[in-house]
């Protein structure tokens, strides 16, 4: 394949650090990179280096001859001045631009709930990100880098993502390098991972999973002191291995190796032993959300939700923005009061929540991290054991040395580490997680979720990492923006395929636009100005009209199906319950209660096709 660019022996240094030490690499055509790392290791410095940003202290870059790069940076650089219709296609009339499948692929993707005329100071943050991404993708480039590119996407955006960059390089033309700390995006789009630590690039084969096992490899013969990082590597390749069930049909490395590797590792954790020291620690009840319903500003977020919550109970919750979830939390917590319904709380009840504002640690930036801690908190019990605060801490990556850092002057990685230090300090038996992957980088995940394994208590997840979903939760659930909560048996995948559903989503590259425009030139009755229409939902041809008697019995049998979704899922809390206090011994007794929970399943299943079916005929 066609080389690219080359990094041949670099050298960076900063004033108190040694970033890259003769640092020698290539990219070819075809290469689909990613590059993983601790926070403040080099991973952005790296690619502008290689986007020839950044001037190396020693050594070259080197590009191909007419070689064009396209690179995004953590911070967006596009006129504020600008609408959104400039800033992406320019002064492009609509048939140019509309003719163009990369163009539209990359507009409904990304921005079909904007207004091309809106000027980009208007927008929010993470509004003008996906702006700014999708300025960069409609243009042709031989090599583009992208600097934590899912940064402000949901997961239906990361799932686009994804799906775009693996079909625009299926010919192994040109290449992309993205610096994420999102491993399942790693693992769907790249082909090869760079490490970077201690002033080198490490290469491997693969995506990350590829990449776990080789770095286990490497540190299984690594010195004593790397024993504690290898085992937290084994322990993450054994869920890999056993685990995510999307996996199993696309394995990314060799079987043999990754059994050798974990042979005697146990499951990441045991549920069975958790959901009895749950149960021990709550009692049989802990929230039930009961025919909840609760709207502001005249629109209505939540609609008649019913969701019961167990003892061990470990459930993610996935949704649009803005479709309720953190509004759902706080109902639960009693941050909100809800309009209607009534939501009960176990008397034994300790609720904690790690909230996306990391503002919250403002109050002590003159604190030191181990003052903060002495105040709050000298042992930490786990399992009726006293677990001493420094193995906790130091779980959490903070060295000794580190201790003494005023609050103040912490990373945001730190900040997020050190929020959920004091929530554990507090000993709830109810955690709840909204976006908690936010500035932490794959080590630190891998570690969070080691430590959350041996957590006993119920769980919830907000976020719009997939992976931490599937690695940290049994159960998801959804808010799809109609007001309704489903339980997800398919996990993320069945989430995205409701949401394409529902929403009448037209799938990338089909000649149509998000508005239903076609592309044919003279064919813009909509556009908007600047260059754009306003992207709308597509319509269904096959809707039932609005008043008939056909949309009215279908509305009914909507709402049927609901109920019966909302009866499984509590009837199937009652027996997981059940299954959590049974008696591990009586094996015809626990073959009976899997039995049951397969009947529920396949109940389930046939409910969900005819919820497909109803709501096609009412959107």
């Amino acid at each position: 394949m066609a080389h690219l660019l080359g990094a041949e022996q670099i050298s960076l240094e900063f004033p108190t650090k040694t970033v890259f030490d003769n640092v020698t690499l290539g990219l070819n055509d075809g290469d689909r990179v990613g590059i993983v790392g601790r926070n403040g290791d080099g991973k952005s410095t790296l690619i502008k280096l290689l986007a020839k940003r950044l001037e190396p202290d020693s050594g070259r870059i080197t590009h191909r001859k007419d070689l064009l790069v396209g690179m995004l940076d953590q911070a967006d650089q596009i006129d504020p001045g600008k609408t959104i219709g400039q800033a992406v296609v320019g002064d492009l009339e609509e048939h140019e631009w509309a003719g163009d499948a990369k163009i539209r692929d990359v507009i409904s993707g990304l921005l079909t709930d904007l207004d091309f005329s809106r000027q980009i100071k208007d927008l929010s943050g993470g509004q003008r990100r996906r702006v700014t991404l999708a300025a960069l993708l409609v243009q042709d480039f031989d090599i583009i880098m992208l600097d934590e590119p899912t940064n402000h996407l949901d997961i239906e955006g990361v799932a686009w993502l994804a799906s775009h960059l693996k079909n625009r390089w299926a010919a192994n033309t040109g290449a992309f390098v993205v610096v994420t700390h999102d491993r399942w995006f790693l693992d769907e789009v790249c082909n090869l991972t760079w490490e970077v630590h201690d002033g080198v690039v490490e290469p491997f084969e693969g995506g990350y999973a590829a990449y776990i096992l080789q770095r286990a490899e490497r540190d299984r013969s690594a010195a004593a002191t790397e024993n504690k990082r290898q085992n937290l590597l084994r322990k993450e390749l054994a869920w890999l291995s056993r685990g995510a069930p999307a996996r199993t049909t696309k394995p990314k490395f060799r079987i043999d190796a990754a059994a050798e590797l974990i042979a005697g590792e146990p499951e990441p954790r045991d549920r069975i032993a958790l959901s009895k020291l749950a149960t021990a620690r709550l009692g049989t009840d802990v929230v039930d959300v009961e025919n909840v319903s609760y709207s502001i500003g005249g629109r209505q977020l939540l609609n008649d939700v019913t969701w019961r919550l167990g003892p061990g109970d470990r459930l993610g919750l996935v949704g649009v923005n803005g479709a309720g979830k953190t509004t759902l939390l706080k109902l639960m917590t009693g941050a909100l009061e809800q309009d209607s319904g009534k939501i009960k709380r176990g008397k034994t009840v300790v609720m904690a929540t790690l909230s996306q504002d990391v503002r919250e640690l403002d109050e002590f930036a003159n604190d030191k991290i181990f003052e903060l801690i002495a105040r709050e908190r000298t042992y930490f019990q786990v399992d009726k054991k006293e677990v001493n605060i420094t193995q906790l801490v130091e779980q959490l990556g903070f060295s000794s040395a580190q201790l003494q850092t005023p609050v103040g002057e912490l990373s945001g990685g730190q900040r997020r580490r050190l929020q959920l230090l004091r929530l554990l300090f507090g000993e709830p038996n109810v955690l709840i997680l909204d976006e908690p992957t936010n500035d932490l980088d794959t080590d630190m995940l891998a570690a969070i979720e080691g430590l959350l394994d041996s957590w006993p208590g119920t769980l919830i997840v907000v976020s719009h990492d997939r992976y931490l979903l599937e690695r940290v939760t049994d159960m998801q659930y959804a808010l799809l923006g109609d007001g309704h909560l489903r339980h997800l048996p398919g996990g993320v995948d069945e989430y995205l395929r409701l949401r394409k559903h529902s929403l009448g989503q037209v799938k990338s590259g089909d000649g149509r636009l998000p508005g239903g425009l076609n592309s044919n030139a003279g064919n813009s009755a909509n556009a908007g100005a600047n260059g754009g229409g306003t992207p709308k939902a597509a319509t269904n041809p096959n809707a039932l009209p609005a008043g008939s008697a056909a949309r009215r019995d279908a509305e009914k049998n909507l709402a049927r199906i609901e109920r019966m979704l909302d009866k499984i899922g509590t009837e199937e809390a009652a027996l997981h319950i059940k299954m959590a206090t049974f008696d591990q011994s009586d094996f015809d007794g626990l073959a009976a209660l899997v039995a049951q929970q397969t009947a529920f399943n396949e109940k389930r299943e046939g409910l969900e096709l005819e919820w497909l079916e109803a709501t096609d005929l009412l959107s």
